[in-house]
């Protein structure tokens, strides 16, 4: 895992795209602050802009760099919630704009992955997650079924055949800072 970890670090703080395992299912990523890597996945993807990415976050810690303010229950979710779950934050900082909703939203994620732990422990940062699909095809449930396309259009495929990967995505919810929760995916 070492070597796995060693280049695609470097491939991320190159401003390049990986693929890779997360806790749910196969994902693109790239650095989260970068907008031209950002603008890279949504051409990959075949994907609008509009449409907001998923990032990943080592912790607790590090989420607090990338929300202005975290909900109470936000935690409270984390704690009680054994799916995995993204979960939807009003004002988001430090992040690229490209990244972020028009409604000044961003969806972010703390996997339950050591790969994914580890790697934005040691990136210090945010990385984006989205799944390694073409925009409006279905989620690839194995890496044997992610497109060629995609393969191709990443700097790096991370090699971890044995990383346990759930084949679903996450629940999505959305908390408001003004107290409003909505399930947007289950």
């Amino acid at each position: 895992m070492k070597d796995e970890l060693h280049q695609a670090l470097t491939v991320l703080k190159q401003g390049g795209l990986i693929l890779y395992p997360t806790d749910t299912v196969w994902g693109i990523g790239c650095d989260a602050t970068n907008a031209e890597a950002v603008e890279k996945i949504y051409k990959l993807k075949q994907r609008n802009d509009s449409k907001a990415l998923i990032c990943l976050v080592a912790d607790d810690r590090m989420l607090s760099k990338y929300i202005k303010k975290i909900p109470d229950a936000a935690f409270d979710l984390m704690d009680i919630e054994n799916n995995p779950i993204t979960i939807i934050y009003d004002e988001p900082k430090n992040l690229a704009q490209n990244l972020i909703a028009q409604d000044n939203t961003i969806a972010i994620r703390i996997p339950d992955s050591d790969f994914c732990f580890q790697l934005l422990r040691k990136f210090n940062g945010a990385i984006v997650s989205t799944s390694a699909n073409i925009s409006g095809q279905p989620t690839p449930k194995s890496f044997k079924e992610i497109h060629q396309d995609i393969l191709k259009g990443v700097d790096y495929v991370v090699n971890l055949p044995d990383e346990k990967i759930g084949a679903k995505p996450s629940s999505i919810i959305k908390l408001s800072n003004d107290g409003k929760v909505q399930i947007i995916r289950k």
